[in-house]
């Protein structure tokens, strides 16, 4: 029997433009990436997922309250983070938010956390970059000790350097089952998947640039550290960026103006070349971009999951400006096509 793989959708509410190329409010992006999630839920996808920024060019700073407006308005997909910045958040609060998302969902809140590929919420919430590692190392095992411990009759006891101890305290709401799903975002560091091992948590690899293939080192390296560790491995997942339209060219021709917009605003303040259409299309036929007609689309996330042997894939269908009618097309060819031929594909 092939293994299952579910299938799913993120975005980081990048702010798109209207008809007439102006970016449209914060707040009806906001609005628009509800409806997005009411649609993936409607349509039969597997898992929603919302990213925190504090940026203008991204209108989601709490994803948790987005999520918590999907989650009325829908009946199975499960809800998500993409990623939580947990380095710039306090853990405590991130497992209330989160618990009462599950709350609201009926169990179908899962929690992806991670130190973010962004800084700007280290200064804005009083925090030292110099203490990047420390703070995500510290906060994660506060987290962990939560999901561990916060529904026993003991309740949590912890103890770490940056904030007072925990001793025997309770944390509420308690979510429904005892505990969450909650996987380590990983964008590229080794450290990272021996952490996620050791924690007995499932790894989400966020492959944003090159072949997925150059991930299997990864994937080997989790499931050995977990071996020696002894903690029982678990679910493998992937986060890329995408986009479907009904045809190849149709998907590039559609995607690779707000893409370049996207990746080049990024690329200014870090150093990077503005991307020309070479890089995009190298892209698109070996690296990380699942852009094309559904049969194509199908076949490059079929490819990745029998390479990565992958339990989850999510596609980050937003794209800086892209309009909000082309996002929609998007996720209903997702899941009225992609879904189905991969589906299709995996139990060949």
């Amino acid at each position: 029997m092939a293994k299952h793989l579910d299938l799913g959708l993120d975005t980081f509410g990048d702010v798109m433009a209207d008809g007439e190329g102006r970016p449209l409010p914060h707040a009806q992006v906001l609005r628009n990436v509800v409806e997005q999630g009411v649609l993936a839920d409607e349509l039969g996808v597997d898992f929603f997922a919302v990213g925190e920024h504090h940026r203008e060019d991204y209108a989601v700073s709490s994803p948790e309250v987005v999520l918590a407006a999907i989650a009325a308005r829908t009946k199975r997909v499960r809800l998500g983070s993409a990623v939580t910045v947990l380095s710039s958040d306090d853990p405590i609060r991130v497992y209330q938010r989160f618990a009462t998302v599950d709350a609201l969902s009926n169990g179908r809140a899962e929690v992806i956390l991670g130190r973010g590929s962004f800084t700007e919420s280290f200064p804005l919430f009083g925090l030292d970059l110099k203490d990047y590692e420390t703070l995500f190392s510290e906060k994660l095992d506060l987290f962990t000790a939560l999901l561990r411990e916060n529904a026993s009759p003991g309740g949590v006891n912890w103890k770490g350097e940056l904030r007072p101890p925990l001793v025997g305290q309770h944390v509420y709401p308690l979510p429904e089952s005892g505990t969450m799903k909650t996987w380590i975002g990983v964008g590229g560091s080794p450290e990272s998947v021996v952490r996620a091992a050791s924690y007995g948590l499932p790894l989400m690899l966020a492959i944003i640039g090159g072949s997925a293939s150059r991930f299997k080192p990864y994937v080997e390296l989790y499931h050995k550290a977990a071996a020696q560790l002894g903690t029982t491995p678990q679910a493998v997942g992937v986060h890329s960026p995408g986009y479907i339209a009904d045809t190849d060219e149709q998907a590039k021709e559609e995607f690779f103006p707000a893409f370049k917009a996207n990746r080049d605003r990024i690329g200014a303040e870090r150093g990077w070349p503005p991307m020309g259409r070479d890089e995009f299309e190298r892209e698109v036929s070996h690296g990380s971009l699942y852009l094309g007609s559904p049969e194509t689309v199908a076949l490059k996330i079929a490819h990745t999951a029998k390479t990565l042997e992958l339990d989850h894939f999510d596609l980050k269908y937003s794209a800086g400006p892209l309009g909000h009618d082309k996002c929609l097309c998007c996720i209903e060819l997702y899941g009225t096509k992609v879904i189905p031929l991969v589906r299709e594909m995996l139990e060949d």
